[in-house]
């Protein structure tokens, strides 16, 4: 069996990619030393990168053996994880925000979040879905990432005016991160069916990420040195 050059190029990104995520998440957890806002931010990375393996590792066993066709299932099953387990990386971000910036109170910023993200992950059990199926309709993507968008921009919004208020240089481009990682992620929602090569983009998206964790990383090291 000859495997294309896009599963040997793919399935190698992702393993780095899943590797360090989830490396430095565990390096986090075991090094925060008591401090509550690397410890999330580890437990943050982990999440991301256990919740990505979901829908990664059964894509690389697809394109290395006998398409993606025949992973229907897993692929489906991986990304209703994924889907879940990225909303809880928005709650669990917003908490590092709450630690990092000694912020009390905001009851209101608190339930819209909370709110934001249940109707998220209950939107995502609806049978309409269509997860397992390779054809699932467009409308309930877009119905599912409309209360996701709605947690990213207000992320990116606590960060933004928070990192600037506070003269923050080590997270000051943290909401750059999340701003590109929708930027590359929407376009993939509305149109990778139609026209697959723009499914590349989350390859971008998924470096975003990479340069989330590693900002929380490299916080870490020199604040607990």
């Amino acid at each position: 069996m000859l495997i294309s050059g896009q599963a040997i190029g793919e399935t190698a990104f992702d393993v780095v990619y899943l590797t360090t995520v989830i490396t430095i998440g565990i390096i986090m957890i075991l090094k925060s030393k008591g401090c509550k806002e690397y410890l999330l931010f580890g437990i943050m990375a982990v999440t991301l990168g256990c919740g990505d393996a979901f829908h990664l590792v059964p894509r690389a066993l697809a394109l290395c053996t006998t398409g993606l066709e025949d992973y229907t299932l897993w692929l489906g099953l991986g990304k209703w994880i994924t889907s879940i387990t990225m909303t809880i990386l928005y709650i669990l971000l917003y908490y590092v925000w709450r630690i990092r910036y000694n912020v009390k109170g905001k009851r209101e910023i608190t339930i819209a979040v909370y709110t934001l993200a249940l109707i998220r992950i209950a939107l995502c059990f609806f049978p309409q879905n269509q997860w397992l199926v390779a054809d699932a309709p467009l409308t309930w993507a877009i119905y599912r990432n409309i209360p996701f968008a709605l947690l990213g921009i207000l992320i990116i919004v606590l960060f933004f005016i928070s990192a600037k208020k506070n003269q923050d240089k080590e997270y000051r481009f943290m909401w750059l991160t999340i701003v590109l990682s929708f930027a590359f992620y929407i376009p993939v929602v509305l149109w990778a069916d139609s026209v697959p090569a723009i499914g590349l983009l989350m390859m971008p998206k998924t470096c975003a990420y990479v340069w989330t964790v590693l900002i929380g990383f490299i916080s870490m090291r020199k604040s607990l040195r």
